[in-house]
């Protein structure tokens, strides 16, 4: 019996060095495969995108979705999307009830956190329990009674409408800004208190500036939604000069058809500035 046999028929031997670096090749093998394959899942839709946004609207008829264009300095397209489509102020618009509504959401989310943390009042479990039922509740069953509020505040068919709603629904990131007031040791707010600090001054100098993990959280969270977010400013902000970047790509669709290629490039236009955003954070 040779040496290699023995080692395949000894019980309780260790496998041999071959069989142990053959077993490592195929683990990292299925490793990089389920990375190609899920980098695919992302990166064909977008290609199909980019590749769309360069064609004619004869191309596009013609050919299927991963044919090349013929021309690839067709920016016809991307001219006729920014003009016709009003990017630039759907950009502006998108950009104002953004910025307005996730720094409301910041400063109304930590300081709601921050009370029922810290502060002791009755009915504080209930407080509590409506928190989360408000959260379970979809949101598409209250749009009725939701837009009778916003048309008695006299804020429908402007930026206000977005914004309120943007701001004043977000109970998950009074959740996110719970969590990390609760490892914040209440010592603190005991010492600051005995050098004369009150409520508020707790709040701003020491729990805000400690919240900076939770803040970063609910901006990338929220900024995400009302970036990609298209109910609200369609139904809310009906005027086309109060669109968003979401609106002003369906101007693109009519009741006979749609202009996908003008759509493709106007889809490219607006994931430029949030992938610049993304490379630079």
């Amino acid at each position: 019996m040779t040496a290699d046999t023995a080692d395949t028929a000894v019980p309780g031997r260790r496998p041999s060095r071959a069989g142990s670096t053959a077993l490592s090749r195929t683990a990292v093998a299925l490793k990089y495969l389920s990375l190609l394959l899920a980098s695919a899942v992302v990166l064909v839709p977008l290609g199909v995108v980019l590749l769309t946004s360069l064609k004619t609207q004869t191309e596009l008829a013609d050919e299927g979705p991963l044919s090349l264009p013929d021309n690839w300095f067709h920016f016809a397209n991307y001219t006729t999307a920014f003009e016709q489509g009003a990017m630039l102020g759907a950009f502006g618009n998108t950009t104002l009830i953004l910025v307005v509504s996730t720094t409301g959401t910041v400063l109304i989310g930590s300081m709601t956190a921050y009370a029922v943390d810290r502060f002791q009042f009755r009915l504080k479990k209930l407080v509590m329990g409506l928190f989360l039922l408000a959260a379970l509740v979809p949101g598409v069953t209250t749009q009725v009674a939701t837009f009778q509020v916003i048309d008695g505040l006299g804020a429908f068919n402007t930026r206000w409408a977005p914004i309120l709603l943007y701001t004043g629904t977000d109970i998950v990131s009074i959740y996110i800004f719970l969590q990390f007031i609760r490892s914040i040791p209440v010592s603190l707010d005991e010492a600051a208190r005995i050098d004369g600090a009150n409520s508020w001054t707790i709040y701003r100098k020491i729990i805000f500036p400690m919240l900076r993990p939770a803040i970063a959280t609910v901006v990338i969270v929220k900024g995400i939604a009302i970036y990609n977010d298209f109910y609200v400013p369609f139904l809310y902000m009906p005027d086309p000069e109060l669109g968003t970047i979401s609106t002003a790509l369906f101007r693109f669709k009519g009741p006979f058809g749609a202009h996908w290629e003008t759509i493709s490039a106007g889809t490219i236009l607006v994931i430029v500035p949030t992938l610049v955003v993304f490379l630079a954070l």
